[in-house]
């Protein structure tokens, strides 16, 4: 059993790295979470401001490539595009309701980053832990969907020190009514 859920997660990582190669996402969102980082770390909201005005072009470019991204990986069939609740083999076959489809997901995650670069109307700090909320999630998905969700919150965890709980309140009500509505259904 274990042999055979390792083949199904080194095809559905392959797949997903298959669609991920030609954007540049992983960097967009390694030089956002940096500059983040770095501008809350400020204590002059003159500097703040400075190194936040600074990522806008890094925002739209992740906003427009995860956009693409959805949109390419929605082209898929259905049955290569789901990804388990429970992590046993072929329980997608047995059970579809214990699977997520990953392209509806991508494509939630992708309207998320969208809305929360959009909103300007927020302070910067409030903007910056939506936008990084957004993107944990996201890659929360794409490791839950390439190996399983308690690796997924694992990472998100040591990488970021952050909890899935914390992402999932973090993010904006509508990602998170559209999220629960995918993984939950």
């Amino acid at each position: 059993m274990q042999w055979l859920n390792k083949q199904g997660q080194r095809k559905r990582t392959a797949l997903l790295a298959e669609h991920l190669r030609p954007y540049q996402i992983e960097k967009h969102m390694e030089q956002l979470t940096s500059a983040y980082m770095r501008a809350l770390g400020e204590a002059e909201p003159e500097r703040q401001q400075q190194i936040l005005q600074l990522q806008e072009m890094a925002e739209q470019q992740l906003a427009e490539e995860f956009k693409a991204l959805a949109k390419d990986f929605g082209r898929l069939a259905a049955p290569e595009t789901r990804g388990f609740k429970i992590a046993l083999p072929y329980i997608d076959q047995l059970s579809p309701k214990a699977t997520f489809d990953m392209r509806r997901l991508l494509e939630v995650h992708a309207q998320g980053i969208d809305r929360a670069i959009a909103q300007t109307a927020q302070g910067a700090k409030e903007r910056s832990f939506r936008i990084m909320a957004e993107m944990f999630l996201m890659q929360h998905s794409c490791h839950w969907f390439c190996k399983s969700k308690t690796i997924a919150s694992a990472r998100m965890l040591t990488q970021h020190q952050t909890r899935y709980e914390q992402a999932l309140d973090g993010v904006s009500p509508a990602t998170r009514e559209a999220y629960l509505a995918v993984v939950l259904a």
